[in-house]
């Protein structure tokens, strides 16, 4: 399964990953999946956001167990960000199988769509809709970095735009939803284990900053004249860094956007993207609140106009406590072994789905700690542990 999906969408200068939503690129990811689903004799469809799903058992029943994750990426990103998850779906099934085990509800694995949100901007896009935390209207109005909307990629790509929106009977059916991931962090590779369970996912969000100034000569502009939006967006980027170290946070200015961006005209526009992210939500309101602080004072002083607009955000998600010790029982189970339980920066599908249905997460060891980059890495055999950890939690949860 890995050595098939690894080639789709892997770009040849950087080898890293642009699986980006309703391209042609997800088309291919989305073929794999349905030939791995139908190639098991599982029950396969699609609903109506995009989301794959493939069943064994009647979805009808209710009280499903369902796995999986994502196949899109970042621009550039790893192999085993979301698609790790959902190969080690379809390989904990085959040793499900392979042990023979009677299952007692229904299982079914589960692809979500544009959940990087590197294309519209906005992540876990297929999950947010599922579960009503984005709206039709604010899904149509999501746009790419070309102009083109949501609803007419989705078209392109042969999906219907006009089906999208909250899917409250499909997460009935849901008993708990456990996503496997690759760590994003090196808190296994620090502690010596391959596998670890997740607590919580830190509150995060995203914000543009627009700073807005006047375009001009580059050679023949006094610089005591210049209105240099750049400046004061450098200095904001600084602010960030020095936000983040006080608080205990992280955050990031990872995008950019430039205007007229040409190398001799001084710009009249520079928008930049905040990503942020801390353990707590005071943490976090005193970071981001910090740095726009900051960006107003540096605008300010070079005549920048400055708007700030939060894109996207997500409180802190405490993961099910109940599912969370469950799958500390199992597998912990005829071994004085403890499974580590460890917190996470990184938002994720599950995390969307906490509010509501049951949900956990289990992490595979990341050597570097390298994620989202073409470094992103994970050994053969902690996959493997990886997966029978999976197969284990399945069997509990699903099998007699």
């Amino acid at each position: 399964m890995w050595r098939d999906l690894l080639p789709i969408g892997r770009h040849p200068a950087s080898h890293g990953y642009r699986r980006f939503a309703w391209t042609g690129v997800d088309v291919d990811c989305r073929a794999w999946f349905k030939e791995q689903a139908e190639a098991r004799g599982l029950a396969y469809e699609v609903d109506r956001n995009g989301n794959q799903w493939a069943w064994l058992g009647d979805p009808a029943a209710g009280d499903a167990v369902v796995t999986g994750s994502h196949l899109d990426s970042v621009p550039d990103g790893g192999a085993f960000d979301g698609p790790l998850g959902v190969v080690s779906s379809f390989a904990a099934l085959d040793e499900l199988r392979g042990r023979g085990v009677d299952f007692a509800k229904p299982l079914a694995i589960v692809n979500f769509g544009d959940e990087e949100g590197a294309r519209f901007g906005l992540a876990c896009v297929g999950s947010r809709l599922t579960a009503g935390q984005l709206t039709v209207e604010g899904a149509h109005k999501l746009t790419d970095g070309d102009g083109v909307s949501l609803p007419r990629a989705m078209e392109a790509a042969g999906y219907d735009p006009d089906a999208i929106g909250a899917d409250p009977e499909r997460l009935a059916r849901i008993g708990a939803f456990v996503e496997l991931h690759v760590e994003q962090g090196r808190a296994l590779d620090l502690s010596g284990d391959r596998v670890g369970i997740a607590s919580a996912i830190w509150p995060h969000g995203r914000w543009r900053f627009d700073f807005r100034g006047e375009a001009n000569h580059a050679g023949t502009t006094r610089l005591v004249d210049r209105r240099d939006p750049m400046l004061s967006y450098a200095e904001t980027v600084l602010a960030a860094r020095r936000e983040a170290e006080l608080a205990g946070a992280v955050a990031t200015f990872g995008k950019i956007a430039v205007e007229p961006n040409g190398v001799n005209a001084i710009p009249s526009l520079v928008r930049g993207w905040l990503d942020s992210r801390a353990e707590d939500q005071a943490a976090l309101d005193r970071v981001v609140g910090g740095i726009e602080k900051a960006a107003r004072e540096y605008a300010a002083a070079h005549g920048i106009d400055l708007d700030v607009v939060r894109e996207s955000f997500t409180p802190v998600v405490e993961f099910d406590h109940a599912l969370r010790d469950e799958l500390g029982r199992i597998l912990g189970k005829d071994t004085d072994l403890t499974v580590p339980v460890l917190g996470t920066g990184a938002g994720h599908d599950a995390g969307i789905l906490s509010g509501s249905i049951p949900t956990a997460m289990l992490f595979v060891r990341n050597p570097t700690g390298v994620s989202h980059s073409p470094a992103e890495f994970a050994a053969e055999d902690d996959c493997v542990a990886g997966v029978l950890a999976l197969a284990d939690v399945l069997e509990g949860l699903a099998c007699r």
